[in-house]
């Protein structure tokens, strides 16, 4: 069994290293709340720790699950960071969602110390997290990637080695591209579908049977049709991903046109108070503006 920190226990962080718990792994917690890692310590039997630095010390892995670049920045390298602390040899593994370049840099420095790092963002949300059914997608040494493998196959059930430092980010916001911009025509889609008096169920039920289909859609219209907003993967952080990707397409030089205007539409998301609600809800607005509301009959 391996000695583990784990740094982030919001609604991916909690389940995947409650998995690790459950396989007999020794694992350190802390999050931003230290009442939540008090009661998953608890619950779980794992060992509280009141700092990053506390959490790395003497661990073999340490893994990170933030919301973005600055807080994995505080986490690894503040005055009570990961870096205080970490043995040469530790290998430090951050499944946040980050710019590559960000990424690359953080493993620069810490091959200073002669600390490894992989950066390994995952996909899934909630029912991902919750069910083990993750999927990582990984940038770093290959070496490294295959030591930590069998501690990402606890908490995800598909595991890709993308490459170099920074490459399974760009996996990631890749991925996140494509769902975001789906999400935007389905949204107009199914609003314009209901204006015109075609039941969403049926709408749903062509679209899932035609060149249409999309395992996004099928995963997120019920939400909406029941009008459940709660947070899977939320707007806010949403919004900062796509942010990223347009930051590496202008550093790739690779125009992304839609996704210019998909990050305009999540901003005006929040601005109309859904930030903290899930991606689903960024069909408010646009229901707003056509006098409609897509929900069950």
């Amino acid at each position: 069994m391996s000695k583990i920190a784990f740094l982030g226990l919001g609604i991916m962080g909690g389940p995947m290293a409650r998995h690790l718990l459950k396989a007999g792994h020794e694992v350190a917690l802390w999050t931003n709340t230290p009442e939540k890692a008090r009661k998953l310590a608890a619950e779980a039997g794992g060992a509280f720790a009141a700092t990053p630095s506390e959490a790395a010390k003497g661990a073999e892995f340490v893994f990170i699950c933030v919301g973005n670049s600055d807080m994995v920045e505080r986490i690894i390298f503040g005055s009570d960071g990961v870096a205080q602390a970490a043995s040469p040899g530790t290998i430090v593994v951050d499944t946040s969602t980050v710019s590559p370049t960000f990424s690359r840099k953080t493993g620069d420095k810490l091959a200073e110390r002669q600390i490894s790092f992989l950066g390994a963002p995952i996909t899934g949300s909630k029912p991902g997290a919750e069910n083990a059914t993750l999927t990582w997608m990984v940038g770093g040494d290959r070496e490294v990637f295959e030591k930590t493998r069998p501690l990402m196959e606890i908490m995800g059930k598909k595991i890709y080695y993308c490459g170099g430092p920074g490459m399974g980010l760009h996996a990631k916001l890749t991925q996140n591209l494509i769902l975001s911009n789906i999400l935007q025509a389905f949204n107009e889609g199914i609003v314009l579908s209901t204006k015109a008096g075609v039941e969403p169920e049926l709408m749903l039920d062509i679209l899932s049977n035609s060149a249409a289909k999309s395992g996004l859609i099928e995963f997120k219209a019920p939400y909406v049709l029941r009008r459940d907003f709660s947070p899977n993967f939320s707007v806010k952080w949403m919004h900062k991903d796509i942010g990223l990707m347009l930051e590496s397409g202008e550093e790739l030089n690779v125009p992304l046109l839609l996704t210019g205007l998909t990050h305009q539409i999540f901003q005006n998301v929040i601005s109309s108070g859904f930030g903290e609600e899930d991606i689903c809800s960024t069909i408010k607005p646009l229901e707003q503006s056509a006098g409609v509301e897509v929900r069950k009959r």
